[in-house]
């Protein structure tokens, strides 16, 4: 698996960079690092003047690979999507049976993230939590039905239509597909938001309840149950 990764490239919609960041050392820069100060300080208060202090270069030399900092952050979420889509289809594309491949999809999106090796600039894990925290910004905007029309959230649907064609294979007569593949992968988000900030108001507070959350929610759902 780690040697296919390390010939794999994510690909992103060109309309979200100026210059692809992946193209030069400075771009895998302004990655790693924007990667570690929106974890670190938020959204909010990350600053194209902040990450050009701390990699040592002009906040101009950002802009010419960013519009502006929302532009980044759909990249960066782009990119996650992009990466969890490879690891679904890795790990189910040779699973014939359905359930069992349903199954598998679940466990990759709801996972706990471990970082990936194949990428050196980028701390998956640390992604992640961006994603959990901030994912929700790069779309409740005035500008995401023309954002949509451009293809900015492509891997995103993608990965909704994934699930859409599983569920379907598992149960041909559910009337809800993309509802509940929708379900699955921003409900495992806010699982992991809730476990972190209002765990109270969760049970899944343990590393693999939210695969067996999702997993009993999604079969209890179907007409076909999981075995066991």
């Amino acid at each position: 698996m780690e040697r296919l990764f390390g010939s794999v490239t994510i690909k992103i919609n060109d309309k979200i960079y100026v210059k692809d960041p992946q193209s030069s050392d400075l771009g895998k820069r302004i990655i790693e690092q924007s990667i570690l100060m929106i974890n670190d300080i938020g959204f909010e208060g990350f600053t194209f003047k902040k990450l050009g202090n701390q990699i040592g270069s002009n906040e101009s030399s950002i802009y010419r690979y960013f519009e502006n900092k929302h532009k980044l952050l759909l990249y960066l979420t782009s990119w996650y999507w992009g990466w969890l889509e490879y690891q679904l289809v890795f790990a189910t594309n040779s699973i014939a049976d359905s359930s069992e491949k349903l199954k598998k999809a679940i466990e990759i999106v709801t996972r706990p993230t471990v970082e990936d090796s194949a990428f050196s600039h980028i701390n998956e894990v640390l992604l992640n939590n961006i994603v959990i925290n901030e994912y929700s910004k790069s779309y409740l905007t005035k500008e995401i039905d023309s954002e949509n029309k451009e293809g900015y959230f492509v891997i995103y649907k993608r990965m909704i239509e994934r699930f859409n064609e599983m569920i379907s294979a598992v149960d041909f007569e559910y009337k809800y597909p993309s509802s509940l593949a929708s379900t699955i992968l921003e409900g495992s988000l806010h699982q992991y938001f809730l476990k972190d900030h209002f765990p109270t108001l969760t049970d899944c507070h343990e590393k693999g309840d939210a695969t067996k959350y999702f997993t009993d929610l999604v079969f209890h759902t179907l007409r076909t149950k999981q075995d066991g």
